[in-house]
């Protein structure tokens, strides 16, 4: 297993719409437990393939208190939303240090095949399923900050760029 390097806004990979995953192999295989080894590593709950520069729909999401219940996701689509929604904090791997308010579905029904192949409906309400829907968005080339004003928006990029130039300064 090995970290991997995970994609910052404002890069424009991640903005790449991914493609369906073809067949569940080797290299899948040990790209789940590379994301899910890395997922945990930065102390997120979710991470979709498109953040570490894999444009394929594939998701590992681990919502848990305990953070032992990877949830693998291949080739997600979602099925249902429920009407009601709410808006909370929402953070990313991909935009470090950032958090705001998003307004997202409360429930949602997800198909995807799951890590050994199996298609799976999942039905998930509250942070999983603000988790889903955020991760399902990376997969089509959304950060969650598109949700925010155009102001919120460049301010973020600014402060991120400006935080990997002083990055690559040290």
């Amino acid at each position: 297993m090995a970290l991997l390097t995970i994609l910052r806004y404002p890069d424009p990979k991640l903005h790449t719409v991914a493609k369906p995953v073809a067949a569940l192999d080797a290299r899948i295989s040990a790209l789940i437990a590379d994301m899910l080894e890395t997922m945990y590593d930065a102390s997120g709950i979710g991470l979709a393939a498109t953040q570490i520069d894999v444009h394929e729909r594939l998701v590992v999401i681990d919502t848990s208190e305990d953070r032992d219940q990877p949830l693998v996701l291949i080739n997600p689509e979602i099925t249902w939303v429920g009407d009601e929604r709410v808006k909370g904090e929402e953070g990313c791997l991909s935009v470090p240090g950032i958090y705001d308010g998003v307004e997202r579905a409360t429930q949602v029904k997800v198909k995807a095949m799951d890590a050994k192949g199996q298609v799976r409906t999942i039905e998930a309400e509250g942070l999983l399923a603000v988790c889903i829907q955020h991760e399902l968005d990376h997969l089509m080339g959304k950060v969650f900050v598109e949700y925010l004003s155009p102001l919120k928006r460049n301010r973020i990029k600014t402060k991120l760029i400006k935080a990997l130039r002083d990055e690559e300064d040290d």
